[in-house]
């Protein structure tokens, strides 16, 4: 039985996206392809136990759900058209819109989710909202885990994501990959959708999923390497898929055998994989090359291949970490980006100077763990131990995962 539990649990993670995909495909809406492919999953629940776990889970579960997505449509009102418009999709082995893109384009696509991520990212949608539906259509996350990386309440994420389905489809926003000429504009939100998958994968932010999610981070880097290979000359996309690549490489030091989250400077790095360090440094001298003004995801690549450079946390390069995030800055005014400046500015300038930047942040992050956690962090070098204790305090009860929590309490602890 718990096998059988574990192969439902192993193909939700890694059939969902194209189980959704394909019923989006062929029946252009996207409740429906939710809807049908979540019934799916609960025939799987029901049936696998007794029948037992089919050789090919992912078929198993798109043929039960396209019938599914049948059976509804055929239930609805005006069951005679919906009927013929049901049966038209699913004989036509082509699939709806199968002419109407680029053939240049469809040559370069091989992966259903990457059309399903191009119609959630469309621009009709609120960039916001863009990626939220994409999380929750393509990566498969919770509405909650949405939530939590969106820093908003639940219930009004659900009610961003149920709005954006209804309006592609009374806007009729089609199933495809742009034309080679629009792609461009539309890329930001992809890339943007693929970024928040993968930080969800390298440090997940609910307390009832394993802090990290492998499956997640290998999904986002996959997709990022199809985006590139269908715009090998966008630098943003270059870029993103080296920060990636750089961030992955430290996830074999990431959490410790008993499932503590290890700090980057605590980190193991002769266990970090210098495969993938030696791929993001070669993009990252790549786009150096070109000589183009670097956009934000080209920085942040070019701050993690300094600190993947240093054999030892002593060896970092700090001011030229500073430097990077001062014209990160520029591009990004976020305070996200400005409490993590602040914590380079700590290893350069000090922790007083850096605690007098991460102060003037309360009111935009006071629900944020990390802003509590470099608070307390910072507290402690200056020996402000109550305080810093009352921050790690905060920081804990904000954390996300139990890795997290484990470090967090590990260092207040420490206090005495």
């Amino acid at each position: 039985m718990n096998e059988v539990r574990e192969a439902i649990t192993r193909a939700h993670h890694e059939e969902w996206a194209r189980v959704v995909a394909a019923l989006t495909r062929r029946f252009g809406d996207l409740d429906i392809a939710e809807e049908a492919a979540a019934e799916a999953f609960a025939a799987a629940v029901e049936r696998w136990p007794a029948d037992g776990v089919p050789a090919n889970p992912g078929a198993w579960l798109t043929t039960t759900a396209n019938r599914k997505a049948i059976d509804r449509i055929r239930r609805e009102t005006k069951r005679d058209d919906k009927h013929k418009e049901a049966r038209m999709l699913y004989d036509d082995s082509r699939g709806p819109l199968e002419g109407s893109v680029d053939d240049a384009i469809e040559d370069a696509i091989e992966d259903e989710r990457l059309r399903l991520i191009f119609t959630c990212c469309h621009p009709a949608l609120a960039p916001e909202t863009r990626v939220a539906l994409t999380l929750r259509m393509v990566g498969g996350l919770t509405v909650a885990e949405i939530a939590r990386a969106f820093l908003v309440q639940e219930a009004a994420m659900g009610q961003r994501i149920t709005r954006a389905k209804a309006k592609i489809k009374a806007a009729r926003i089609p199933y495809r990959v742009p034309s080679a000429e629009d792609l461009p504009a539309r890329v930001s939100g992809v890339l943007a959708v693929l970024f928040l998958v993968f930080n969800e994968g390298y440090l997940a932010t609910g307390p009832d999923t394993d802090p990290v999610r492998p499956g997640l981070t290998a999904e986002a880097i996959r997709l990022a390497r199809l985006v590139r290979a269908l715009m090998p000359e966008d630098g943003e996309v270059a870029g993103l898929l080296a920060l990636m690549l750089l961030i992955e490489s430290r996830r074999p030091a990431r959490v410790s055998a008993s499932g503590e989250l290890v700090a980057l400077d605590e980190q193991d790095r002769g266990s970090w994989d210098t495969a993938l360090i030696a791929e993001g440094h070669r993009l990252v001298r790549e786009r150096l090359a070109t000589g183009v003004a670097p956009g934000r995801y080209q920085i942040l690549a070019a701050i993690n291949a300094v600190h993947t450079s240093a054999r030892d946390v002593r060896d970092t390069d700090w001011s030229q970490v500073v430097a990077l995030y001062d014209q990160l800055v520029r591009l990004d005014a976020s305070p996200i980006v400005a409490l993590n400046r602040a914590i380079a500015v700590a290893e350069l300038d000090g922790a007083e100077v850096a605690l007098a930047a991460v102060d003037r942040l309360e009111d935009r992050l006071a629900g944020y763990h990390a802003y509590h956690a470099t608070r307390a962090d910072l507290l402690r070098r200056l020996g402000r131990s109550r305080e810093s204790r009352a921050a790690y305090d905060r920081a804990i009860e904000l954390a996300g995962n139990t890795a997290q929590t484990a470090y967090l309490t590990r260092r207040r602890d420490q206090l005495g």
